[in-house]
């Protein structure tokens, strides 16, 4: 079973909005289950979740305290990934959540208030050790800012190649429970959404193999 955090300093960043397509895309990608957990107060995900017809993927409560056993009874019963909102914050209160995660994504908006504020997130999950990924959002296609943001974020950590664009699309599916792949698979935003995935997983298979090649050398 893979979890995946998502995770940002800055309110308004996407963290909700990737855990809702990137889990959409699994459930119909692949064979074993997808959930989802939302413990960020605002209770975004689990809203959309409570508004879509399709049963997949599925939701499940936990709290941060129950949230070790709840991953382990998941794993049992054959989950496959599960995804994990979280409270737009990187206190040491959320330290227990990062540390069960496999991944941290950690969502960016290209502006300076945002990467200002990644500094905080990036700074714990290095105290921690934790593996994270940067992904941007919200990006304006071809804008000077979007590429000086990926350049500012490369110096600390790795940064998805793909970016999610700022599209109407997104809030639009959302609204009924559904996602962007959903409204109009053969989109724009259902091919970004697709090729995210394909970077997302390609940084988790090399970064497996760096942990095993250390815990072996």
């Amino acid at each position: 079973m893979i979890t995946i955090v998502v995770n940002s300093q800055k309110g308004g960043s996407g963290k909700s909005s990737l855990c809702r397509v990137l889990s959409v895309w699994l459930s119909q990608n692949q064979a074993e289950p997808v959930y989802l957990v939302d413990l960020d107060t605002q209770k975004t995900v689990a809203q959309w979740h409570e508004a879509r017809e399709a049963e997949e993927p599925r939701r499940v409560e936990l709290s941060i305290d129950g949230l070790g056993q709840g991953l382990h009874i998941l794993e049992k019963q054959g989950a496959g990934f599960v995804f994990i909102d979280t409270p737009p914050q990187a206190s040491e209160q959320i330290d227990p959540v990062f540390l069960l995660a496999d991944l941290v994504i950690v969502p960016i908006k290209p502006t300076p208030d945002d990467l200002k504020a990644a500094a905080v997130t990036v700074n714990r999950l290095k105290v921690l050790d934790v593996n994270f990924l940067f992904v941007i959002t919200q990006a304006i296609q071809n804008a000077k800012i979007t590429a000086q943001a990926i350049a500012a974020l490369s110096h600390h950590g790795a940064v998805a190649q793909t970016l999610i664009a700022n599209r109407v699309i997104y809030p639009e599916s959302f609204t009924d429970g559904r996602t962007p792949q959903e409204l109009d698979p053969k989109g724009h935003a259902a091919k970004e959404i697709a090729q995210l995935w394909a970077c997302i997983n390609s940084f988790l298979h090399e970064s497996m193999k760096l942990q095993k090649g250390v815990k072996h050398g």
